[in-house]
């Protein structure tokens, strides 16, 4: 009984041993895509904002109650066309007691005048009713100027971007109720981080794409660049001017409109005809190959690096099968086989 016991547990090791044997053997399923050939796109990533590339907030000087719209939003201005009109009604009163004024002072300049001439008085008086009525005319022209500030008008040809403010509506000074787009297209004011701001230079092509408008990009070029960036938000401002006229109309008949967000790719360099792999099938700087039903770790060296797709400039050729998301359990050697046919080319950016 003894002997059959220990022939029993041989062949349970025997059979086990097999067991993990085969398991070890047993062919991973590994998903697979091939290394292609396309265009990789080096690029400075940025988001940014349309705007006119000239914007002048209109806002009234003294504050007042906001008696009327004169312009809508929209609508095509001219320099010093009334805009709105603001509550005026005490400047108005001012401007008709600094008025009487004026007029008193003039007379009594022009009576002391004749009575100088007719040596009634002496010369002296009428240089003082002649002070006195520049005095009462300066008052005038300021009560006017005061008056004046009630009417907002264009401060140049435009075109209104935006109204705020009611009828009724105490407006403070220097609160601004129209927003006017003048003299010049749409552009991008985009923001880039301080880590790649040194790469950007004036000119640079760039490639913008907007959710608002999916399916459309926008060719542009790096018109500007701040020379002081943001130490809070740690970026420098960028402005990208568009190539196509069409996109520029302030008025949005190209589809852009002002305050639209933007994505912003700054082309840096573009390498044609580059071998490119998914970007998930690299581990730091090395990738695994299905070659002949078995998985082999192949160094790599990287080129262009983006989301989807990064250049590859040594270590694999067209049409090598790289392994997906590698698992950290493969090894070297190790059989497998593909779980998906290879994926289709794709540019790197």
């Amino acid at each position: 009984m003894g002997r059959r016991t220990w022939w029993w547990v041989l062949l349970l090791v025997l059979l086990a041993a097999a067991g993990v044997f085969g398991w070890r053997q047993w062919p991973a399923s590994v998903e697979v895509a091939a290394v292609q050939r396309g265009p990789a796109i080096e690029a400075v990533y940025a988001t940014g904002v349309v705007e006119p590339t000239v914007q002048i907030p209109v806002a009234p000087r003294t504050g007042a109650r906001l008696v009327s719209w004169e312009v809508d939003e929209g609508a095509q201005v001219r320099q010093g066309q009334v805009l709105a009109r603001l509550e005026a009604t005490d400047l108005e009163r001012t401007v008709q007691e600094v008025a009487a004024r004026e007029r008193l002072a003039r007379a009594n300049f022009e009576r002391t005048q004749k009575l100088v001439n007719e040596q009634f008085l002496s010369p002296a008086e009428l240089d003082r009713t002649r002070i006195e009525w520049e005095a009462a005319q300066a008052g005038l022209r300021r009560a006017e100027a005061q008056r004046d500030y009630s009417l907002l008008t264009a401060p140049a040809d435009g075109v209104v971007l935006r109204r705020d403010g009611e009828r009724g509506q105490f407006i403070a000074a220097g609160q601004t109720i129209y927003t006017l787009a003048c003299c010049a297209p749409l552009r991008v004011s985009a923001e880039v981080d301080e880590e790649d701001i040194a790469r950007v230079r004036v000119g640079m092509p760039v490639v913008m794409r907007t959710d608002a408008l999916p399916g459309q990009v926008f060719d542009g070029e790096v018109g500007d660049i701040t020379p002081k960036g943001d130490p809070v938000a740690r970026s420098y401002r960028v402005r990208i001017r568009f190539k196509d006229a069409a996109t520029m109309d302030v008025l949005g008949k190209g589809g852009l409109r002002t305050g639209m967000t933007m994505d912003a790719n700054l082309i840096i360099g573009r390498h044609e005809d580059a071998l490119l792999v998914p970007t998930r099938a690299l581990r730091g700087q090395q990738v695994w190959v299905l070659a002949d039903g078995r998985v082999q770790p192949r160094s790599v060296v990287l080129g262009v690096k983006g989301n989807e797709r990064t250049e590859v400039t040594k270590g694999l050729a067209f049409g090598d099968q790289v392994v997906l998301s590698p698992a950290e359990k493969l090894r070297e050697g190790q059989r497998a086989k593909a779980a998906a046919p290879a994926a289709s080319a794709a540019s790197a950016s």
